[in-house]
């Protein structure tokens, strides 16, 4: 039996954004009883809510949104259980070795920190970040696309650097990030779930939301 399950965090007004990011307002733009249709009117930035980064967010010489290839967004979830882990932890690449041990290429590296418990509070900033060198074993081990259930996966808050190291080595090798995911926790010791990350098309782009969806068990 096929199940849906629904990652992505809903988009609101005033809902959490990254420091400096566009603040996020949904409105009446339409109602049906003087306009005939009901539209709303939507105000965000690409790295709004649960979203995508393509490589050309760190670097403009780096592949925009619309270059990447449609596989980069879809695969069979891997889980990188690292929960427990203290505020503002380091995620080494002995924690990942499990999960690359069995590691496909064109599946999906899930990070699973436990953060998305903390959405729309002030220790949602203080998840665990992968260190470079974990992000180096990442893609030595032909990960492409890489997800984390918190705001980044280089540390945020007083700990953030602006070089944004994970995000350069990933990126670097035309990989995507996702963030700002929710319910991964769901999928620890699932071996069927397939993953779908599917950005908005904004062509040049550097990022896009997306509805992340997983589906466990066959059709």
């Amino acid at each position: 039996m096929t199940e849906w399950l629904d990652l992505s965090v809903p988009v609101v007004t005033g809902m959490p954004v990254y420091p400096g990011d566009p603040e996020v307002t949904v409105s009446p733009a339409l109602r049906a009883p003087a306009d005939g249709v009901n539209v709303l009117s939507l105000h965000l930035g690409s790295q709004s809510g649960t979203h995508v980064d393509a490589p050309y967010h760190v670097d403009d010489a780096w592949p925009r949104l619309d270059e990447l290839p449609l596989s980069r967004f879809t695969g069979r979830a891997v889980v990188a259980d690292v929960r427990g882990l203290a505020p503002r932890s380091p995620i080494a690449p002995e924690l990942l070795a499990p999960a690359l041990e069995s590691f496909a290429p064109g599946a999906i590296l899930l990070l699973v920190t436990g953060w998305s418990a903390h959405w729309g509070t002030d220790a949602y900033a203080d998840h665990p970040w992968l260190t470079p060198a974990a992000a180096e074993t990442v893609v030595a081990a032909g990960v492409r696309t890489v997800a984390v259930d918190a705001l980044s996966v280089d540390p945020s808050g007083p700990d953030a650097d602006p070089s944004l190291p994970a995000h350069r080595v990933l990126c670097g090798a035309g990989g995507v990030i996702a963030e700002n995911l929710g319910h991964l926790d769901r999928l620890v010791g699932a071996d069927d779930a397939e993953v779908f990350l599917f950005p908005l098309r904004l062509p040049g782009s550097d990022g896009a939301p997306v509805r992340a969806v997983a589906r466990l068990g066959g059709e």
